[in-house]
């Protein structure tokens, strides 16, 4: 495969990667209730606003969560997989292999967003606390929200000691137990990895 090519793939997968982030972004925080006047939530709106009006035209939701978000992304993520394979010089695959494939490259990007979410969030708590200030960015605040309906149920059984949080170390447990079983259940390859957005 040429310089080209691989130059093609890169940016496709690079374009593809970032839009599907925007769109299961814009579903995650709207199950979180997270503020919907956010910079970074209005950014995320606006950027996925015209396809997902299309989708809801056909697509209902369902108390308060907008299912053709979700629709949208495995939609995108089924029609990168089929380009990926054709510009690596493969042919269509079937559609049993592309929904199959959605579905795992979806719930694999939703477990990586969480686990960086979680981490940049980590992160920033410690410069604020190291900083002295105690009023949290804008991005900070919404990555708070977005975190929160996981972390919560986390903290009832096993609450801060000492002022320290170890939530975010069962979270992370659990992502890695999630992460095995996905590759174990599907014997996700290298290969797949290339084709499918978010592995």
């Amino acid at each position: 495969m040429g310089g080209l090519a691989n130059s093609v793939i890169l940016i496709f997968s690079t374009l593809a990667g970032l839009y599907l982030m925007a769109v299961l972004l814009r579903f995650l925080l709207q199950v979180a209730k997270a503020d919907f006047y956010n910079p970074l939530s209005q950014s995320v709106v606006r950027i996925t606003d015209p396809m997902v009006r299309i989708f809801r035209t056909f697509i209902p939701g369902y108390r308060g969560i907008d299912f053709s978000t979700l629709i949208l992304a495995l939609v995108i993520e089924g029609l990168s997989i089929c380009v990926l394979i054709i510009l690596y010089g493969g042919s269509i695959p079937g559609i049993g292999y592309v929904v199959t494939w959605s579905f795992v490259g979806v719930l694999y990007f939703i477990v990586n967003i969480y686990y960086y979410a979680i981490i940049a969030s980590i992160i920033m708590s410690f410069v604020m606390l190291f900083t002295g200030n105690m009023n949290p960015h804008p991005i900070l605040r919404v990555i708070w929200q977005l975190t929160e309906p996981v972390m919560a149920p986390i903290r009832k059984i096993i609450p801060p000691i000492g002022g320290l949080d170890f939530s975010p170390i069962f979270i992370f447990i659990a992502i890695q137990l999630i992460q095995n079983f996905l590759i174990s259940t599907f014997g996700i390859t290298p290969q797949h990895a290339a084709v499918i957005i978010g592995i």
